[in-house]
């Protein structure tokens, strides 16, 4: 009889199968590939450019003072007509293609008080290192580079700044450079906008110009201080840099106002002034008197005085002489009645052969009584 083998039972041991070598080997390319990719894209987004080819070994770099720079088309460039040159020794090429500076400018900072501008608002330096006298410039290179010379060429005086202040010295390089007051004048690459001033005081050998050529910031501005004016001399300017004037038609004693209605559209009080803030006059001088509208307004030498709306700069003299009636106050307090060329009014002009310092004679009686204090607040009657 035969005898049957029964089936054997089922294995228990476990039925997942290890794969093939062939079917690895494909998995591991596969993986390789999609690191490879990630390390491409992650090295594209980490700086390299468009514009090279894999492996050129170039990249964006350049010297400074060539290529991009930081400030646009302005200061510190080489490109767009900026006033950047090439760093590095002096090559004896010109280290600065600047533009000229055109109609210079003052700029009353609040920190610094008056400053130089070329024709676009931009603030002009002066470095220690340089000489006045002769005037000679110890700046090209890399120097020059961060610091563009300013040509002389095309330059003017504004009312503010003595003609013959201005002047030029030869570089190195044979260009000209502009001077004021026998000093260097230089651009700086970092003033990106009008009015910056932040080359002042760098390495503590760069200061922006003051009018005559010396440091400007020596003193910060005071609420009244005193300017250097060419034609008038010491003349007395307010806080914002604006000459100051007087009104014939006022009067110290008795108290009285030549100036109201539209007047006042072009004639501007003066604002009181702190007596601890001022700068080059006696605090007794100063004092605040109150206008017949209730609002109180700055008085010199007991005298109200005013800003010319058709001054525009620090330096502006253009009301001296208007109508033969207003006139700037000098330093110790008096009008000044000098007669200024092209700046009195086509209505009148200052009387002819007058010298600065000499006041003017009011009324009868305008002497201020021996007992009244300047510095107190004096309520005016109106003249009309």
């Amino acid at each position: 009889m035969p005898v049957t083998t029964p089936p054997s039972a089922p294995s228990t041991r476990s039925t997942r199968s290890t794969p093939s070598a062939p079917s690895s080997a494909r998995r591991h390319a596969a993986l390789a590939v999609t690191a490879l990719a990630a390390a491409l894209t992650l090295t594209t987004a980490c700086g390299s450019s468009g514009s090279h080819a894999a492996g050129s070994g170039t990249d964006n770099v350049q010297p400074a003072g060539q290529g991009t720079s930081d400030y646009g088309s302005g200061y510190g460039s080489s490109t767009g007509g900026g006033y950047g040159g090439q760093a590095g020794g002096d090559t004896g090429k010109p280290a600065a293609a600047g533009k000229p500076a055109g109609a210079l400018a003052l700029h009353q900072s609040a920190t610094l008080g008056p400053v130089v501008t070329d024709a676009q608002g931009m603030t002009l330096y002066r470095f220690d290192k340089d000489t006045a006298k002769p005037p000679t410039s110890n700046c090209s290179g890399a120097c020059a580079t961060t610091w563009p010379p300013v040509p002389a060429d095309g330059a003017t005086a504004p009312a503010g700044i003595a003609p013959d202040a201005l002047g030029s010295v030869t570089r190195a390089d044979g260009t000209k450079q502009l001077t004021i007051g026998g000093w260097p004048a230089y651009r700086y690459a970092k003033d990106t906008k009008a009015g910056d001033t932040k080359g002042h005081g760098v390495g503590g050998t760069w200061h922006a110009l003051a009018s005559d050529g010396t440091k400007a910031g020596t003193q910060q501005p005071g609420d009244v201080g005193v300017f250097a004016q060419p034609q008038l001399g010491k003349i007395l300017v307010d806080g914002m840099g604006r000459t100051l004037y007087r009104f014939n038609k006022d009067s110290a004693w008795p108290m009285k106002f030549g100036c109201n209605d539209s007047c006042l559209d072009t004639w501007k009080p003066a604002k009181p002034a702190d007596r601890s803030k001022l700068n080059g006059i006696a605090p007794h001088l100063i004092s605040t008197v109150t206008r017949p509208d209730g609002t109180r307004q700055l008085a010199v030498d007991c005298w109200p005085v005013y800003w010319f709306t058709g001054d525009k700069q620090p330096g502006d003299i253009n009301g001296q002489g208007k109508m033969g009636l207003w006139f700037a106050v000098s330093d110790n307090g008096k009008k000044i009645t000098k007669t200024v060329t092209g700046t009195a009014g086509s209505d009148g002009t200052a009387g002819s052969g007058s010298t600065a310092g000499s006041d003017g004679t009011p009324s009868s009686g305008s002497t201020p009584s021996s007992g009244s204090t300047p510095g107190s607040d004096i309520t005016a009657t109106p003249a009309y």
